[in-house]
């Protein structure tokens, strides 16, 4: 060998990262609310492009089962990251689940009611004595309560059918109960099988609007692990402000990562998720910032309909701290 080429071996060498130190990346289980769907494309179209491994994060989707499971696995740390409905999360947070908000995806709650107008019903007051088909880890069951007392409706008056998420349209159009709970970002499926008989509300319309989906930490992860999760949070944001601008490409992703979803559909899912993103705190101080105000209203509808074992500081429980206040959602046009 020449002394040219040795010497360009050695800064070759010298240039490379020196025992895999650079490359360093921290494992990161994340779990989703429920199973891949459109709300989950920026997700996947960050893994796709290397965004998170381009951080430092060899990042593990887990498909979820309902908010209430995805808390409990971060509160207790078989997770290390966990997308779930805040309101639940608060819930949990009260009987000790271990976990710290850091990033609000809905910053308006997802929760509606669908039914058939032909059943007679035609709102919550109708509901009593009714059948309501709903996964029994699903948010909307938890906080029925709360939605119930707001509109002086007795919560015990309704008689809950345990149902498959995906299976929820199919019960009730087949009469198997005659309410369900959905998330607003597949209220397009509703509207094309249910046509002019679909009944609806939006609990946000009724009194109850707390924060929905939110990304939350295992405490102790993220004790050991700050800077991968300040990483993180700042890849997510990046991600779901490009999907909001082209989200196409974020949905591709999602359905080549996800067999059997449909890009169209999944299209109209993310575009209903874009409402659900926007308020005035997300498009002034930052996508995924929380709301002070509001975070204390939603402590005190937990407080008040959700026997809290122990007690707690809502503003202990999240933060504002990993979120980039540049990103923010586009201003609504007018």
């Amino acid at each position: 060998m020449t002394k040219t080429a040795i010497r360009a071996a050695l800064a070759a060498l010298l240039l490379a990262p020196v025992g895999g130190a650079a490359q360093a990346e921290t494992d990161i289980n994340f779990i989703l609310n429920w199973i891949a769907g459109g709300d989950h494309a920026p997700y996947y179209y960050a893994q796709q492009e290397g965004w998170y491994e381009d951080a430092g994060i060899d990042l593990n989707i887990e498909q979820g089962k309902g908010s209430a499971l995805a808390t409990q696995r971060t509160g207790l740390g078989a997770s290390d990251i966990g997308l779930a409905d805040l309101g639940t999360a608060l819930i949990a947070k009260g009987k000790g689940a271990d976990f710290t908000a850091v990033m609000n995806i809905y910053a308006n709650s997802p929760y509606g009611m669908y039914w058939l107008k032909s059943s007679g019903i035609e709102g919550i007051k109708d509901f009593q004595g009714r059948a309501i088909g709903n996964p029994p880890s699903d948010a909307a069951r938890a906080m029925w309560p709360a939605l119930a007392k707001a509109n002086d409706v007795d919560a015990d008056g309704v008689r809950w059918v345990n149902v498959q998420p995906n299976a929820k349209l199919a019960g009730l159009k087949s009469g198997a109960f005659d309410i369900t709970t959905s998330f607003y970002n597949i209220h397009h499926i509703f509207q094309r099988e249910l046509g002019d008989d679909m009944g609806f509300f939006a609990w946000k319309d009724l009194g109850i609007n707390p924060y929905g989906n939110s990304i939350i930490v295992n405490n102790e992860f993220l004790a050991e692990n700050e800077e991968a999760v300040k990483a993180f949070v700042a890849v997510t944001q990046k991600a779901f402000a490009q999907c909001v601008e082209t989200p196409e490409p974020c949905v591709e992703a999602l359905v080549s990562a996800n067999t059997g979803l449909q890009k169209d559909n999944e299209l109209q899912n993310f575009a209903l998720v874009v409402e659900l993103m926007t308020d005035e705190t997300s498009t002034t101080k930052g996508l995924g910032y929380f709301d002070e105000g509001r975070l204390q209203d939603d402590y005190e509808l937990t407080e008040t309909y959700f026997e809290l074992e122990q007690p707690f500081d809502v503003m202990d429980a999240v933060t504002n701290k990993y979120i980039d206040p540049s990103i923010k959602m586009p201003q609504p046009k007018s």
